[in-house]
């Protein structure tokens, strides 16, 4: 299976670099594409991959996770504090760095041996970022920028699909809506790094239900790995409730949003390509 998945995103990959290769080679400066996936979808892995090919085309090539710019662990403890409980968790819009990400998107074309750009690691088993001494140090301008992250070109929901809970956790730990109103608001300071990607990527997922066994079995390997924050089943099940409301509003609306979508069964093989 495993082999199947490698193949299927080398091949993957090189049709998207063959897709977009007129665009980045017209560009005079990096060209930045988006890969928007939800969790489990095997995003980091295919933006791993298009690196790799890219770069024996001779296109430098960085890669950005949006994870990477989760603010930490007592940055989240005060927004927990300040805004709601509920933020204590990594994930939802409101807990990323965007900023930093932009300026980091802003200086990596200037990047030189006199400005070298550098930009966090997030160290998930342990729910905080590393040290600085192992952040990437890049010293030359790429020519491709892949951004990669589960809610990538998301736009903020009405307000008024905000009012029932979708899940448990938003019954019983946000009842007045506090929580989910913060986040959604918070999804419109996304939009200016959105108009920073030159193409979108969508990997589209068949359903929730299917985001949620593809996450679960990510985090089966963590436990293996003896990650020290690593969850079981029941800390799965509570921490991807946090997302719900946000990975279905994506599976909605995101294609229609994509300039390629990619289409999984549940098995995770592609079943579709498409490009608007």
């Amino acid at each position: 299976m495993k082999e199947d998945a490698s193949t299927q995103n080398q091949a993957l990959a090189g049709h998207l670099l063959d897709h977009y290769a007129g665009r980045i080679a017209r560009t005079h400066r990096p060209y930045v594409l988006g890969l928007s996936g939800l969790q489990g979808s095997g995003k980091s892995t295919l933006a791993r991959v298009i690196k790799t090919l890219a770069e024996h085309r001779g296109w430098p090539t960085e890669v950005l996770s949006l994870d990477d710019f989760y603010y930490s662990r007592s940055e989240r403890e005060a927004l927990a504090h300040q805004v709601h409980p509920l933020l204590r968790t990594r994930g939802v819009p409101g807990t990323h760095e965007i900023e930093l990400l932009l300026s980091v998107l802003a200086a990596l074309p200037h990047a030189s041996d006199k400005l070298p750009v550098t930009w966090p690691r997030f160290d998930k088993g342990r729910d905080t970022r590393t040290p600085p001494s192992r952040w990437p140090r890049v010293i030359r301008p790429p020519r491709l920028v892949i951004v990669e992250g589960w809610a990538l070109g998301l736009r903020p929901q009405l307000d008024s699909t905000l009012d029932d809970p979708v899940n448990e956790l938003e019954r019983t730990e946000d009842p007045d809506g506090r929580w989910r109103h913060w986040v959604n608001k918070q999804l419109r300071a996304y939009q200016p790094l959105w108009r920073k990607l030159d193409a979108l990527v969508v990997l589209q997922a068949p359903n929730w239900e299917v985001v949620r066994n593809w996450r679960s079995e990510t985090e089966k390997e963590l436990l293996a790995r003896g990650a020290p924050l690593a969850m079981d089943a029941e800390s799965m099940k509570r921490f991807l409730a946090h997302f719900e409301r946000l990975s279905r509003h994506a599976l909605a609306t995101l294609p229609v949003l994509a300039d390629t979508c990619v289409e999984y069964d549940t098995e995770h093989h592609v079943t579709g390509l498409n490009h608007s």
